[in-house]
């Protein structure tokens, strides 16, 4: 067995996970090269979801469930974060202030202060502990390789995006507003689209790292807040007004004894299967996929432990 030797609390040991969850009349995840379309796989149709956006909705999720919690700020804030914590420069600066040096250049030792600026930075920010960051934009933090990563999500069957006109009947400006009086007699508002899907299971997998857990500092309580955003809260709290109904369907954890992993990872994750409804099929409900998911435990490795926190 193969372990590595860390600081109190960081974790230990390799985990693979998957996540199933859906949407139903809602936009998981928009493309702006689409006209805000929800994203699809123009082969199979399947409907996907970045990792990009899942990090993002943890990050939210993170964002209240440990608010004011010490060492659980968030590196790259939301668009309604105060100036100073969207500009990550500004982060950079504080870490560099914290430690009582002025910038890298202080001093004989250029790395030895990137190192103390970037040791701050993983202790200070969840995300960074989490996922890593590239920190090297002008005052430089050195850059963080994350434990936690994440794949793509693609939903199990083909999906139908659809886009619906929605009206409001207000108007931005003054002039416009004398434009349409001028033209129709009132004020007859403006016009906008809305895109969702009818209903779509999506399947992600997801990854932690030990070695990279040692090196940021990621912990075991770090590691438990994010199974317990994981059940729920991520969806819960989603700051996307257009996300619709969305829902954790399952969470399955395997826990390795090793730092290593006692198994590969994809064979872990055919352990869990669903089975697809068809290529005709118009899923609208979780209700139908129900009966077609399967966890086979047949020749598990004893040294391999699955959690079934959801599903």
């Amino acid at each position: 067995m193969t372990t590595i030797s860390t600081a109190p609390n960081t974790v230990n040991q390799r985990y693979d996970f998957v996540l199933l969850f859906d949407v139903q009349d809602g936009n998981p995840n928009g493309d702006p090269d689409a006209g805000n379309m929800p994203r699809i796989d123009p082969q199979s149709l399947q409907g996907l979801v970045t990792d990009g956006c899942l990090k993002r909705k943890i990050r939210n999720a993170i964002a209240t469930v440990a608010e004011d919690k010490p060492g659980c700020e968030l590196y790259f804030q939301t668009q309604d974060a105060v100036f100073e914590k969207r500009v990550l420069n500004l982060q950079h600066q504080r870490a560099y202030d914290s430690v009582g040096v002025k910038d890298e250049k202080e001093g004989k030792n250029k790395a030895d202060n990137t190192t103390k600026a970037r040791k701050w930075m993983c202790e200070n920010f969840y995300d960074i502990r989490a996922f890593g960051a590239v920190m090297t934009t002008g005052v430089n933090c050195g850059q963080v390789r994350g434990p936690v990563q994440l794949t793509f999500a693609r939903s199990i069957d083909p999906i139908v995006p659809m886009e619906f006109s929605i009206t409001r009947k207000s108007v931005t400006t003054e002039d416009e507003a004398k434009k349409q009086s001028a033209k129709d007699g009132s004020i007859t508002g403006t016009m906008g689209r809305k895109n969702t899907v009818p209903y779509g299971l999506y399947r992600c997998q997801g990854f932690v790292n030990p070695f990279l857990a040692r090196d940021t500092g990621f912990s075991n309580d770090d590691l438990q807040m994010l199974w317990d955003v994981l059940k729920g809260t991520i969806w819960e709290i989603d700051r996307s007004a257009s996300r619709g109904l969305m829902s954790t369907r399952g969470l399955y954890v395997f826990e390795h004894e090793s730092a290593l992993g006692c198994a590969p990872a994809h064979e872990l994750f055919d352990r869990i299967q669903i089975e697809p409804l068809g290529a005709n099929a118009a899923p609208r409900s979780f209700a139908e996929y129900q009966d077609r998911i399967r966890v086979n435990l047949d020749g598990l490795p004893t040294s391999v432990k699955l959690h079934r926190f959801v599903g």
